[in-house]
This record gives structure tokens, C-alpha cells and sequence, in this order.
């Protein structure tokens, strides 16, 4: 991701600190942060907060060029690392725009002392699946014995912001939009899962306490679940006394999580989209063409492949072509999306290999990134090969002498003829190409309903 830009070396900063540290942070920041966030994430944190101490004799904020030389490290990345601070929740960032310069106020928040960090469900679990249960069981076993008002405006990424946990790409397409969208994790609605426990004579206030209600939010994050799966997982986890028993519900979440997306693994993985809004999203359809564009600007190559075969599954074999033509050619999902599209109506839906190849490595060479340009060059393509193909008139001599004015208005006339000729052409693949478009918003349509 093109980080460059984002914060530039003149602009100053100050650093604050939220709160007291705990004794032994510094054992957290080693052993349970850096594990989930990485080595360069935690020495930013170390070195802003003693930046904090010596910032305290001056009275003018410090440049992140002097961060850049703290820390060995280009500013690009020094910005991903701010950023996997405010998304695990250990710094805050404040922005105020001067008539010179951006100024930052770098906010730290106290990081858990080991027993804290291993309290908070979200952190242990994502530990858990970082470094093994061996590992994890060895650390927990050891480590069990102000206003903002004057900082400005708050930027602080959130952690779903920054984080991502299953790839997109591999998400069943009921949950696709759910995870482009991220999860809000303070709205989740309880109301079914109060429903499903009232209809079971169970306690409802015994089983939603505030901790666990905030506990089964971030296992729903975490693991992507849906809230009839939440239910599964709460009624499993139960004791006799009907109170949730944390540690199995966890498991139980783990097991649905492994059975939906099979090999997926748990990890934190920065979004492709931390800071650049979705563009294909803002998108205004107005036409059906642009409905067309952002529809395949925003799904997978294998929902178009299941859309265009009425919801049916896309072929083991239809997805590997896909996939490999995608990889080697280095195609973009939504150009690929424009490709399989423009294929199949030039073959009578058909998913030529060889067709498919030799036009994947033309569109790759003119380095196509949109669904939009690629629409755009595959109608251009057409457009050629149309008039490629119209035949081209034999001159013929003759011996005959024909006045000058004879021959203009006959050259006019044929003019007009080929304009009309042209004109009635381009109509009929207007046409042509407004009922495609039509045929395929049907069948998005009827397999959405």
C-alpha cells in the first residue's frame, strides 16, 4: 500500500501520556503485544513515550524527521506502525491544521500488564492463535503468579479499521458485504439471541452480562460469525447453573470458524483499504451500465461466475483456469471480473481457455486497474473489430470522361449513405449492448432475491 504522503517529515508532533503505566508493561510490550503487531510498532511506542519525558523542557512540537532518525526507519513505515498502535489500542491520534505545518498529538494509552492483557478476550485469543498453545499456555502460566478536547480533531484508526482476520477473497458470499463494510463492533444487535434464550426458559441477565456481552461481540468479530452461529456457540458453552462458561464458548466459536472457512487461519492482517476510502463504492449508478461497473468492481470472480450461472456453483475447473490466468497475468479481480463478462458473451457463455489467455495478456500489457477502463477498452476492441471487418470499395477505372460535378455529388452520396449505414450499425450495438447489460443485471436480480 502507498503509505507515501500521508505525514511528511516537517510536521510536528507532540506526545502525551493517558494514565499510568503499569510495573511491568515492558514485559507486555515483549511478549504478548509484539507477537500481534510486530517489533516496529513497539519500538515506536517505547521511543514516543520517553519522547514525552524530554518534550516536556521544549515548547516547540518535534518533526518526524527526527522520529526518522530515532528509529532507522522511512516515514512510510513508521506511518504503518502508528497505525497497528491505534488499531491494537495503545495510542490515539489528534490532528490540528496550522497555517504553516500539521500538527499531531500522539496520545499513549497504557499498555495491559500481563495479567490485564491475558483478561481481555479479544487480545488472549488473537495471542493464542499468533504463537501456539504451548507457547501461549507457558506466558499465561507465568504471568497468572484525560480530555481530548484540546488535542483536536480525533483520527485514531479503530482496530477493525486496520485489521482484518479472514481474507476476504475466502469468505462465504452471504458474508461478503458484512466484511467489506467491517463490523461495528458496539452495534451488535442481542435482541434474537435474547429471543432464542427467553424461548428456552433460560436467564437471560445470568447469560448477557456486560462482560459477556462484550466478550461474544469480539468472538464475532474475530471470527466472522453470523448471530444464529453466536447462538449455537452460547447454548454449547452453558453450564448446569445456565452461565456461560467462557473458555468453551470460545472453543465453540474456534470450531464454527474452522468448519465455515475450512484451512483459514486467525491472523491480524492490515487491510488493503486502511486509509484510502473505497472508490468503487462511491460510485453514483446512474445508468445501468454504471450499475453493471460497480457490481463488478465490488464482487469476486468466483460470485460472477455463480451469478452468471444462476446461483449454482462455479466449477472446480472454471475457478483454477481463473485463478491461474488472474496470477500469471496479474490481473486485478475487478478487470478479471470485465474479462470473464466480455468472454463469455463473445463465445455463447463459453469459457474458452485459449480465448481467455490470449485476452488476459493483452489487457495485462495495457495495464488495465478498473472495472471501468477495462469496459472501456473491451468496447474499444469491439468498436475496431467491427470496422476491421466492413468491406472496403474497389476503386475502378474507367475510360469515360464524367464531369467534375458528377463525381462530387456522387462522392456525396455515398457519404450519406455510409453515415446512415454507420449510424443504424451503431445503434443496433448500442442496443445489443444495452439488452446484455440488462440480461446480466436479470440475473444478479433473480439470484440476490
Amino acid at each position: 500500500m502507498n503509505r507515501i504522503g500521508k505525514i511528511l517529515p516537517i510536521e510536528g508532533y507532540w506526545v502525551e501520556l493517558q494514565g499510568t503505566l503499569p510495573m511491568d508493561y515492558a514485559k507486555s510490550l515483549t511478549h504478548l503485544y509484539q507477537p500481534l503487531i510486530g517489533m516496529a510498532a513497539i519500538i515506536l511506542y517505547q521511543t514516543l513515550l520517553h519522547e514525552q519525558e524530554i518534550q516536556a523542557e521544549k515548547q516547540i512540537p518535534q518533526t518526524h524527521h527526527t522520529l526518522m532518525n530515532y528509529l532507522n526507519l522511512p516515514l512510510d513505515e513508521i506511518y504503518a506502525a502508528r497505525l497497528r498502535l491505534e488499531g491494537i489500542g495503545l495510542l490515539k491520534t489528534y490532528e490540528i491544521n496550522s497555517q504553516e505545518n500539521r500538527v499531531y498529538t500522539y496520545v499513549l494509552m497504557p499498555a495491559f500488564s500481563p495479567a490485564q492483557f491475558f483478561k481481555d478476550p479479544m487480545l488472549s485469543q488473537l495471542l493464542y492463535h499468533h504463537i501456539g498453545i504451548e507457547k501461549y499456555d507457558v506466558l499465561k502460566k507465568h504471568y497468572s503468579s484525560n480530555s481530548s478536547d484540546t488535542y483536536g480533531k480525533n483520527i485514531t484508526a479503530s482496530f477493525q479499521d486496520v485489521f482484518q482476520t479472514v481474507t476476504p477473497d475466502s469468505l462465504p458470499k452471504m458474508n461478503q458485504e458484512q466484511t467489506k463494510q467491517g463490523v461495528n463492533m458496539e452495534s451488535v444487535d442481542f435482541t434474537p439471541i435474547e429471543q432464542s434464550l427467553k424461548q428456552r426458559m433460560i436467564p437471560v441477565k445470568k447469560v448477557l452480562t456486560t462482560y459477556n456481552c462484550k466478550m461474544i461481540t469480539q468472538m464475532m468479530f474475530l471470527y466472522e460469525l453470523e448471530t444464529y452461529e453466536i447462538e449455537k456457540a452460547i447454548l454449547w458453552a452453558l453450564t448446569e447453573e445456565n452461565r456461560l462458561h467462557v473458555d468453551e464458548f470460545k472453543a465453540a466459536c474456534y470450531d464454527l470458524f474452522q468448519s465455515k472457512y475450512k484451512e483459514n487461519h486467525i491472523r491480524l492482517v492490515e487491510k488493503a483499504t486502511t486509509t484510502e476510502p473505497l472508490k468503487k463504492n462511491q460510485l453514483t449508478a446512474n445508468t445501468k451500465e454504471e450499475q453493471l461497473i460497480n457490481h463488478l468492481e465490488t464482487i469476486s470472480p468466483k460470485q460472477l461466475l455463480e451469478d452468471l450461472s444462476s446461483g449454482h456453483h462455479a466449477s472446480e475447473q472454471d475457478l483454477r483456469l481463473v485463478g491461474d490466468i488472474m496470477t500469471s497475468q496479474g490481473l486485478p479481480a475487478p478487470v478479471m471480473n470485465v474479462l470473464i463478462h466480455y468472454v463469455l458473451l463473445q463465445t455463447n457463455m463459453k469459457l474458452s481457455k485459449n480465448y481467455l489467455a490470449k485476452i488476459a495478456s493483452h489487457w495485462s500489457r495495457a495495464n488495465l486497474k478498473t472495472a471501468k477502463e477495462a469496459m472501456a477498452f473491451a468496447k474499444k476492441e469491439v468498436t475496431s473489430y467491427k470496422t476491421a471487418k466492413k468491406p472496403v470499395a474497389r476503386n475502378r477505372q474507367t475510360k469515360e470522361v464524367v464531369p467534375e460535378w458528377f463525381k462530387q455529388q456522387k462522392k456525396q452520396q455515398k457519404q450519406e449513405v455510409a453515415a446512415t449505414q454507420e449510424d443504424k450499425e451503431d445503434k443496433e450495438d448500442e442496443l445489443q449492448e444495452q439488452k446484455e447489460i440488462e440480461m446480466l443485471l436479470k440475473q444478479y436480480s433473480n439470484h440476490n432475491k
